[in-house]
């Protein structure tokens, strides 16, 4: 998955002959998860068409500051557009544009847009070679870069006028993948690798019955997306469970039963920065598994239970420098129960959920946890979905390695 998945783009394009390659540069832009705004120059449009990039980018066009239906003018507002952008970038950006964009001359949307944005403002530039090189303009690369734009830079190759030098656009593909790199160097978990555990364990009783419980997984697999999303390499170790993910930043290693999930985290965690113990382990398991399935005869059952491995405390062992954050789920005592497993686990932090808070729980898509650390500093959180429980439990994570 792209990191500008879910990012909304405002491309910008002016007059030069290289905006025939932003239609490869919406396509991509969409291709990686992308919404795509498209603001033309009016010259522009001896180039490219607005409805080749309608059709690509799914979303109209806009070039002037109003658009003319049959029966109302319609007010394209350059203040919306820039602040509904995630990131901005002006591609190609003519030595005409470049100037405009540096000097505040604000005669068109593109331009108002641009002094509009609250995002980052990406610029390619694209002009012949000896426009390229000519003090005005790189006056006018000095003063966006100043502004805190970021350039990137043109390529060598054979330009509109037939010499060949630098000056020409950055191929499609390598502004996308400038772009990319530029966000994923900046992301606040980028280096870091992060072991998060999920979803349920089935303990067998014989080949067709299990003791489990109710976890979804929801929780930890929002974690791990969360984790990912900030630059973090994730292992995410699942029990079963419906769910699925899919992001480059993401292996997935898939467990049933509560030894399974332990030889899976023993065999990484020296090789990580922080583990998250999110899954819901069982507890016991079957001394003795039947090979057949058992016969329903008897009016009573009794299965003898045994212990499983307790992975979380296993990990509080061996942990050197960690981070280690579990999970406790109470229905009594809560408070002084997550304290007494802080202490026994030897962990960082622990996440605490109480089955009497409506709506936390197994199967919800929300949460109510209370934050401990080890220090036995208590920060209750209101109810909110566990997308946005994940991103403070990693908020947790980012404040351990920058506070």
């Amino acid at each position: 998955m792209s990191v500008l998945s879910g990012k909304k783009i405002v491309l910008g394009i002016s007059g030069g002959i290289a905006a025939y390659k932003t239609a490869t540069l919406v396509r991509l832009f969409i291709k990686a998860g992308a919404q795509v705004q498209v603001i033309m120059t009016p010259a522009s449009k001896d180039f490219i068409t607005p409805l080749t990039l309608s059709t690509l980018s799914k979303n109209p066009v806009y070039s002037t500051f109003y658009s003319e239906d049959t029966e109302n003018e319609l007010w394209n507002s350059h203040v919306e557009i820039g602040l509904w952008a995630d990131l901005m970038i002006i591609a190609p950006a003519t030595a005409n544009t470049l100037s405009k964009m540096a000097n505040g001359t604000c005669d068109n949307l593109l331009i108002a847009t641009y002094l509009s944005a609250k995002c980052p403002v990406y610029f390619a530039p694209a002009m012949d070679l000896d426009m390229y090189k000519h003090s005005s303009t790189l006056a006018s690369f000095k003063a966006l870069q100043s502004f805190g734009n970021i350039m990137i830079p043109a390529e060598n190759g054979e330009l509109a006028s037939g010499l060949s030098g630098e000056g020409r656009m950055a191929e499609p593909e390598n502004i996308v993948s400038f772009i990319e790199s530029e966000i994923e160097n900046k992301l606040p978990l980028k280096g870091k690798t992060i072991l998060i555990t999920a979803g349920p364990t089935y303990e067998a009783i014989d080949p067709v019955r299990f003791i489990g419980n109710h976890s979804s997984g929801k929780m930890g697999f929002d974690l791990a997306k969360c984790a990912a999303d900030l630059g973090a390499s994730v292992i995410l170790v699942s029990g079963p469970t419906h769910l699925k993910i899919a992001h480059n930043k993401i292996d997935v290693i898939p467990v049933i039963t509560a030894q399974n999930m332990f030889d899976a985290c023993q065999a990484v965690f020296k090789n990580v920065d922080v583990a998250i113990a999110a899954a819901a382990v069982a507890d016991y398991r079957p001394k003795q598994v039947a090979s057949q399935k058992i016969k329903k005869t008897d009016t009573n059952f009794t299965i003898e239970l045994e212990k499983t491995k307790d992975i979380l405390a296993s990990l509080g062992e061996i942990k050197q420098n960690q981070f280690l954050i579990g999970f406790a789920l109470e229905t009594e005592n809560e408070i002084e129960n997550a304290k007494l497993k802080i202490q026994k686990k030897n962990l960082d932090l622990i996440v605490l959920n109480s089955l009497q808070d409506e709506g936390a729980g197994f199967g919800k898509a929300t949460n109510k946890i209370t934050f401990i650390d080890k220090n036995f500093k208590v920060e209750p959180m209101e109810l909110k979905s566990k997308e946005d429980v994940a991103n403070d439990i990693l908020n947790k994570v980012i404040a351990h390695y920058y506070a």
